[in-house]
C-alpha cells in the first residue's frame, strides 16, 4: 500500500484530532461558557461513519477478514486487532464524553473535551501501530492529556497533590518503557514489529544473537514495568488509590478504562508478536504479577470505604485478572499450543470489565450535584428507593464486576480460568504452577463478590437521609443506562463477542508466523511449522 493509503487508513482519526484542536483554539478565544458537547459527539459519529466506510472498502479488497494477517501500511499494523481496537476507542471515548455532559456548564468545557478527543486519538493509535515510534507516540498521546484532565478537573488540593503523583509516576514508566524499546531497536536494526519479530524468529532458529540474546531479557522486564503502571499491577499500583480518590468521578472511570486497553494492546504486541523466543520468561513474570495483584487487590479492596477508593482497588484486581489470560497466552506456545486462546480470553476480559467500570462511572456521576458528595459507600444508602434506576443499574455493574452469572463478567471469568485448567491439563512443567494461578483466581473472584455485594447491600437493604438532585447529567444517564444493556447482552449472548476476540488474537499470532515465514523465505530456507493444536475453550451460547 502507498503512503497515500496510510493518510486515508487514518481519516477517523484524522477527524478527531482535528475537531480537538479546534476545540481547544475555539475554547481560548470565546469569552464565557460555550456549549462544546455537540462539536464532541458530532466527531464522534463523523468518525465513526468514516471507519464504517474505511471497514467496506477493505473488505472489498479482501484486506480486513477473519484470515488476514498482519498486513502493513507504512507504520500502521492492519489487522483484525487493530480494527477493534479502533471501534473500541471510538465506543469508550463516546460514553465517556457524554458521562462528562456537566462539563459543559463549567469553565475549559472546550479544553475537557478537546483532551478527551485526544485520549481516544491516542488510544486509536496504539491499536493500529506497527513500529515503535509510532506506538510511543500513542501512548503519550493519551498520557499526556491525562495530565491536564486530571488538573482542569477538581481544583483542590488533594486533586493537585494526585495530578502530581500520577505526572511523576507515568513520566518514570514512560521512560522504562522507551528504555526497553530502546533494546528492541538495537537487538533487531529496526523500529517496525514486523522487522523486530523477523530478527528475533531468526534468533530463535539459529541463536545467531550470541551474546546480545540476554538484552531481550531485559526489554522483557523494562516492557513489563512500564506498561505495569499504566495497568496498575503490583508493584506498580500505589499510584492508582490516591490518584482515583482526589480526582472526580469523570476522571475516575478515564483512569479505569483508556490506560488499561492501551496497556493490554501495547503488552500483546511487543511480547506475544514481536519478541518470539522470550515466552518462557514472559509467562513467569506475569504469572508472579497476576498472583500478588489479584490478591492485594482485592483484600485491600475489602475495608475500603471511600468509593472511588474501593474501585481502584478493584481495577487493580482486575488488571491481575487479564495477566492471566497474558499467561496463558505466552505459556502455550512453549506447551505445543497456539497462545490465541489465552489472548482471546484477555481481550474478552477487557472488554467486559472496561464497558461495566464505564457504567459504574457514569452512575456516579448521575448521583453529583445534591447536597454533599456521594464519595463513601455508606451514602448510597438508601439509593434504590430514591433513585431505582440507578441503583439498579449499578447493581448490575457489581454482579457483573463480581462475575456472578449470567451478566458478561461471569463468561470473562470462566473463559479465563477454563483456559487456564485446560492448559494445565497438559501435563508438562508448567501446570503445577497454572494449577496455583487458576484456584488463586477463584478464590479471589470469591473474595471480590464481598465488597461488591457490600454496595448491593447498602442501595437495597439500608435506609439513609441523603437526597439526590434529580438534575443529573442527562449524558451521564445515557452512558449508565447504554453500558447496562451491554452488560446484560453480551452475557446472555456472549459468543459473537468472544469469537471476535478469538480472531482479534489468531491475527496477532498469524501475523507473527506470516513474518517469520517471510525472512525464512528471504534466506531461501523452508518455512517453519508450529502445532495448530488449541486449547478447547468454551465460547458460551450463542456462538
Amino acid at each position: 500500500m502507498t503512503d497515500h493509503n496510510t493518510i486515508l487508513l487514518l481519516v477517523p482519526e484524522l477527524v478527531l484530532a482535528l475537531m480537538a484542536v479546534l476545540l481547544l483554539l475555539g475554547s481560548s478565544l470565546v469569552q464565557g461558557r460555550g456549549s462544546w458537547l455537540p462539536f464532541a459527539v458530532g466527531s464522534f459519529l463523523v468518525a465513526a461513519y468514516a471507519a464504517y466506510r474505511q471497514d467496506l472498502a477493505l473488505v472489498g479488497d479482501g484486506w480486513l477478514t477473519a484470515q488476514m494477517v498482519g498486513a502493513t501500511s507504512g507504520p500502521l499494523l492492519v489487522d483484525t486487532l487493530g480494527h477493534a481496537v479502533r471501534w473500541a476507542a471510538l465506543l469508550f471515548g463516546f460514553l465517556l464524553v457524554i458521562s462528562a455532559a456537566g462539563q459543559d456548564r463549567r469553565k475549559l468545557s472546550g479544553e475537557y473535551f478537546g483532551l478527551l478527543l485526544l485520549v481516544t486519538v491516542g488510544l486509536m493509535l496504539v491499536g493500529v501501530a506497527g513500529d515503535l515510534v509510532l506506538l510511543f507516540l500513542g501512548l503519550e498521546l493519551i498520557s499526556i492529556p491525562t495530565y491536564v484532565l486530571l488538573f482542569i478537573g477538581s481544583r483542590n488540593s488533594a486533586s493537585s497533590e494526585a495530578t502530581l503523583k500520577y505526572f511523576f509516576l507515568s513520566i518514570l514508566s514512560s521512560a522504562l518503557l522507551l528504555y526497553g524499546l530502546s533494546f528492541l531497536y538495537g537487538l533487531a536494526g529496526s523500529t517496525s514489529l514486523v522487522d523486530i519479530h523477523g530478527a528475533l524468529a531468526a534468533a530463535v532458529e539459529t541463536r545467531g544473537t550470541g551474546g546480545l540474546w540476554p538484552l531481550g531479557g531485559f526489554a522483557v522486564a523494562l516492557v513489563f514495568a512500564g506498561i505495569g503502571f499504566k495497568l496498575a499491577v503490583v508493584p506498580f499500583h500505589f499510584y492508582a488509590p490516591d490518584v482515583y480518590q482526589g480526582t472526580t468521578n469523570a476522571n475516575a472511570g478515564l483512569l479505569a478504562v483508556v490506560p488499561k486497553i492501551a496497556g493490554v494492546v501495547t503488552i500483546t504486541r511487543l511480547l506475544v508478536y514481536a519478541m518470539p523466543g522470550y515466552e518462557q520468561l514472559g509467562w513467569k513474570i506475569s504469572l508472579v504479577i497476576a498472583l500478588l495483584t489479584m490478591t492485594l487487590g482485592n483484600v485491600t479492596a475489602l475495608w475500603q470505604d471511600h468509593l472511588r477508593r474501593l474501585l481502584a482497588y478493584s481495577s487493580i484486581a482486575h488488571a491481575g485478572y487479564m495477566f492471566v489470560g497474558l499467561t496463558v497466552g505466552l505459556a502455550a506456545v512453549g506447551s505445543g499450543f497456539t497462545g490465541a486462546d489465552g489472548v482471546a480470553a484477555m481481550f474478552f476480559y477487557l472488554l467486559v470489565y472496561s464497558i461495566a467500570t464505564v457504567g459504574t462511572f457514569a452512575c456516579l456521576i448521575c448521583l453529583e450535584g445534591g447536597s454533599s458528595e456521594t464519595a463513601r459507600v455508606r451514602d448510597l444508602s438508601g439509593l434504590a428507593q430514591s433513585r431505582p434506576w440507578v441503583a439498579g443499574c449499578l447493581a448490575v455493574f457489581m454482579f457483573s464486576l463480581a462475575g456472578i452469572p449470567p451478566l458478561a463478567g461471569f463468561w470473562g471469568k470462566f473463559s479465563l480460568f477454563s483456559g487456564t485448567i485446560l492448559l494445565a491439563g497438559g501435563g508438562d512443567r508448567v501446570s503445577p504452577w497454572l494449577v496455583i494461578l487458576a484456584v488463586v483466581g477463584m478464590l479471589n473472584a470469591a473474595i471480590s463478590a464481598a465488597y461488591y455485594l457490600r454496595i448491593v447491600g447498602v442501595m437495597f437493604f439500608k435506609s439513609g437521609a441523603k437526597t439526590w438532585s434529580d438534575r443529573g447529567s442527562a449524558g451521564a444517564s445515557v452512558a449508565m443506562i447504554a453500558s447496562a444493556v451491554l452488560v446484560i447482552a453480551l452475557g446472555l449472548l456472549p459468543g459473537p463477542a468472544m469469537q471476535s476476540a478469538r480472531i482479534a488474537a489468531d491475527a496477532v499470532q498469524a501475523g507473527g508466523l506470516k513474518s517469520r515465514a517471510e525472512a525464512h523465505r528471504a534466506k531461501g530456507e523452508a518455512s517453519p511449522q508450529i502445532s495448530s493444536k488449541r486449547l478447547p475453550v468454551t465460547t458460551g451460547p450463542g456462538f
